[in-house]
């Protein structure tokens, strides 16, 4: 899988991210994934996203596939059970993926359905677990998997600018512990932020770093990620700075090419997030300075 070597090899890694349609069509989509071909080792494909209704993730990740596209799958616990998450990870093996973000989930209240009953029986640090059991082979009822083990290439997610860092510190060395294989992080807007988790967490523990940029389209845009993205922490300054632009997304499109290249100086790869304008990630990554991958060998 083009992920997996690009970090084993210690290539930058890209990886740029699709959401599926809220709807039965998934053609927009795998437009949107086509246009990053060429382009990034790997497109992860949402679950859930902010507790709103979408597609299946399973089955966008599948017919990625089926495209020639690398997909990797976000997988949320909030939803399902532990019998639940095991078929979905075992039924993610037979259908040929690969590669697996384990996540907690965003909770039930920041979505538009906030009487759905949450279930979290497990989380992201369990979930690895659960992915590092079948990888060994391992039936967590019944001792042994008839057919062998699974062979999934497990990843994390962290926020680098979490206000807790003895928390973030914990919870990384048990993500690691669990099985994690990479760490792919939420929208970074403080390289030197960043700086910190990799020096201090991530490379210590030797897991490969994803840092995450988001293409902000307006200040408008950029105030109401802060609103209602968990976590999100777009700076005041930059905020400004579309404001002041004669053309804002042009404006976004050169902060998320001047972080792109900054954070390769710091971080493994990097993973973008382009909300409904996925066509212009490959604009991103030439104004800054990249060119489109190698075939493979």
């Amino acid at each position: 899988m083009l992920l997996q070597r690009a970090l084993a090899n210690g290539e930058a890694a890209l990886t740029a991210e699709v959401m599926p349609p809220r709807g039965g069509d998934p053609s927009r989509a795998l437009e949107a994934a086509g246009a990053l071909r060429g382009w990034v080792h790997a497109v992860n494909v949402t679950d859930g996203s902010r507790a709103v209704m979408r597609m299946s993730s399973l089955a966008l990740c599948r017919l990625l596939l089926d495209a020639g596209i690398e997909p990797v799958l976000q997988l949320a616990c909030r939803d399902r059970n532990r019998i639940a998450l095991q078929a979905e990870v075992l039924g993610a093996h037979a259908l040929g993926l690969r590669n697996l973000l384990c996540l907690t989930g965003d909770p039930v209240r920041a979505g538009d359905q906030p009487g759905a009953r949450p279930v979290n029986e497990l989380e992201a640090v369990r979930l690895l677990q659960l992915v590092q059991q079948f990888n060994a082979g391992q039936d967590p009822v019944e001792g042994s998997l008839p057919d062998g083990p699974t062979a999934l290439f497990a990843g994390a997610a962290a926020d680098p600018q979490s206000p807790s860092w003895s928390g973030l510190k914990s919870r990384l060395a048990r993500k690691k512990e669990a099985g994690a294989r990479f760490v792919q992080t939420q929208m970074v807007s403080d390289a030197e932020a960043l700086k910190r988790f990799v020096g201090e967490l991530a490379g210590p523990l030797d897991l490969p770093v994803l840092a995450g940029v988001f293409l902000l389209k307006s200040a408008r845009n950029a105030a109401f990620i802060n609103r209602v993205v968990p976590g999100a922490n777009i700076p005041q300054a930059v905020i400004d700075r579309l404001a002041a632009a004669a053309d804002p997304a042009a404006e976004g499109e050169a902060i998320a090419a001047e972080q792109v290249a900054s954070y390769l100086e710091i971080a493994q790869g990097v993973h973008l997030m382009a909300i409904k304008a996925e066509e212009r990630i490959p604009a991103i990554l030439q104004r800054a300075g990249l060119a489109p991958l190698k075939p493979a060998a």
